[in-house]
């Protein structure tokens, strides 16, 4: 699955799924294209990543002009785009429908869903004026089961399953395929929030509760995902498209 001299983008590439990527693809070879919110963080990250060529890019995914600014500066230094992970998300503010508020929908919405839809629009236009791509969108399991007190999160990858089933049928006829991933719980900065947030003072037991509920009793780590990621978005998987992958550890075993 080698990716020498292929041009992968990442967004949300300061977080562990993010990071964990970015390296995955560096040791392929691949020239890396790295956008997140924070300068501060990406300099962060690329410090750990270590690659030989990265470009840093800093953007608010839910504004659409950072995102077709970021597209247009990857198109211009490395003029194309072989692989995008459309990966930035956030979880939001944890509270039960009746005392959600309309500030935290829109904010988690103009992330996971705009942001994707964004990177979807721009990215879509460069692989097909090449003929050529493959996208790898990142939802999660609470994009097919629903979450007690996440709500927006639920229904926001919701939404990003139904772009991906969308955004590879447009595609498809241009050689480009598009897919997700869907994992429970990682073990990155996100999950501990919304440990803290479920049962603020006792996160660790809150911790042990929702590995609890996976049946090989742990969470993913981001290394894990980003396999799946490289994996998908790899020649090996050059009929699939269109589909979403749960990495869950069995939890979607459980459920219809």
């Amino acid at each position: 699955m080698s990716f020498s001299g292929k041009v992968v983008l990442i967004t949300g590439a300061a977080g562990g799924i993010g990071i964990a990527a970015a390296k995955a693809y560096a040791q392929e070879g691949a020239k890396l294209a790295l956008v997140d919110l924070s300068k501060e963080a990406l300099d962060k990250a690329a410090q750990e990543i270590n690659a030989s060529d990265m470009l840093l890019l800093t953007a608010d995914v839910s504004k659409e002009e950072d995102v077709k600014q970021y597209v247009e500066d990857t198109k211009s230094k490395y003029g194309r785009i072989d692989v995008f992970l459309n990966n930035a998300g956030i979880n939001g503010a944890f509270a039960t429908i009746d005392e959600q508020t309309a500030e935290n929908y829109q904010a988690v919405f103009g992330v996971n869903v705009m942001g994707a839809f964004f990177g979807l629009k721009y990215v879509l236009k460069v692989m097909k004026e090449q003929k050529s791509g493959a996208i790898v969108n990142t939802a999660s399991n609470g994009g097919l089961i629903g979450a007690p007190g996440m709500s927006a999160y639920a229904a926001s990858k919701h939404a990003v399953i139904g772009l991906n089933k969308t955004a590879a049928l447009e595609a498809a006829p241009f050689g480009i395929r598009v897919n997700a991933v869907a994992p429970s719980g990682v073990d990155t900065a996100m999950i501990h929030a919304i440990e803290a947030n479920t049962m603020p003072g006792n996160e660790e037991e809150a911790g042990k509760q929702f590995k609890a509920s996976v049946p090989m009793n742990r969470y993913a780590t981001a290394e894990e995902i980003a396999k799946l990621m490289v994996f998908l978005s790899s020649e090996s998987a050059s009929f699939i498209t269109g589909a979403y992958y749960r990495i869950d550890g069995g939890q979607g075993a459980t459920s219809a």
